[in-house]
């Protein structure tokens, strides 16, 4: 988890906060967040994960609609190129498109 926090705070203008137990990283929205999975093993969870291009073929929906996530068991056998082009992706995103939440309202 510790390699995966250092990759992403690398970037600029991100930081992270403790949501629901677990780290999220913000922009100007919520980017991702790390989750701890069965089996040891981490999961990067995308925000807007259904709006990224996965041209890497990472990016995994696990019956989500909208969070995309790459799961994550050895460090030393992640695809680091890949992972950094889908987090710089999805920076982009954050930066360039204004999250609009797609949750209907109470009472509507």
């Amino acid at each position: 988890m510790i390699h995966l926090d250092l990759l992403l705070m690398q970037n600029p203008e991100v930081v992270a906060k403790i949501r629901y137990r677990v780290p999220f990283y913000f922009r100007k929205s919520w980017v991702c967040y790390l989750n701890p999975i069965k089996n040891h093993g981490i999961e990067i969870a995308f925000i807007r994960g259904n709006e990224l291009s996965n041209e890497q073929g990472i990016l995994q929906a696990k019956n989500r609609k909208q969070v995309h996530g790459v799961e994550v068991f050895d460090y030393n056998a992640l695809p680091l190129k890949a992972l950094q082009e889908v987090i710089q992706e999805a920076l982009l995103l954050d930066e360039t498109i204004p999250y609009a939440s797609k949750r209907k309202k109470r009472g509507t």
